[in-house]
């Protein structure tokens, strides 16, 4: 069964079949660093973490709606071009990636039919924070797709940041995962969603 939810333009979801492919990068022969014990790729903003080996040696399938990583759409854009103008070609970024390398390759961002953005663990909150400067900053109008470690109890969140399509993490129940888009009536805070806070929304006079 698919495990990919998508929003209705009524506000409500579903769990639908999944259209697009996501297209890997090959893996990365670049050692590792080390901290603390642990083995750690380090992901700093201006820290190449992608080698053109890498960018060169991905599989694009021929045919088929595909998202492809930001460092594939950057360097190999000339070769997407046909596909992206009938709305083929999606993109997806990482968390620890910069925004204005997409915007400074891709100025019409609403010519993409999907922007991902990919976590690679739950407790990452900077996807909530691509999604909402995606929607507002750099006005991003068609689908947002959660991808990744993407789990029940980010849904709710995850739609007030702007994305309206979210595949669950394969171990998981996408059915469950549904019902959490339910989970508050009422939300305190602004957001892409809504973008009053509850106090403005509400006339208090007696």
């Amino acid at each position: 069964m698919s495990n990919l939810i998508k929003l209705n333009t009524n506000d409500s979801a579903s769990i639908v079949e999944n259209e697009w492919t996501i297209v890997k990068l090959p893996a990365s022969q670049v050692e590792a660093r080390k901290q603390a014990g642990k083995v750690v790729l380090f992901k700093l903003t201006g820290e190449k973490t992608v080698t053109d080996e890498q960018i060169s040696g991905t599989v694009i399938p021929a045919s088929g709606k595909i998202i492809v990583p930001l460092s594939v759409f950057i360097h190999r854009k000339a070769e997407l071009q046909s596909r992206l103008s009938v709305k083929e070609v999606g993109v997806w970024i990482d968390t620890h990636e910069v925004l204005a390398d997409l915007i400074e390759n891709q100025a019409d961002l609403n010519a993409l039919p999907i922007i991902a953005v990919h976590v690679e663990r739950f407790a990452d909150g900077r996807i909530f924070s691509l999604g909402t400067l995606l929607r507002t900053r750099y006005g991003f109008e068609n689908e947002l797709r959660a991808i990744g470690d993407v789990l029940r109890d980010q849904l709710f969140f995850l739609k007030r940041s702007g994305f309206n399509s979210y595949v669950i993490r394969a171990d998981r129940s996408a059915e469950e995962a549904l019902a959490s888009l339910n989970d508050f009536t009422i939300s305190y805070q602004g957001a892409v969603d809504e973008a009053l806070p509850a106090f403005a929304r509400y006339n208090r006079a007696s």
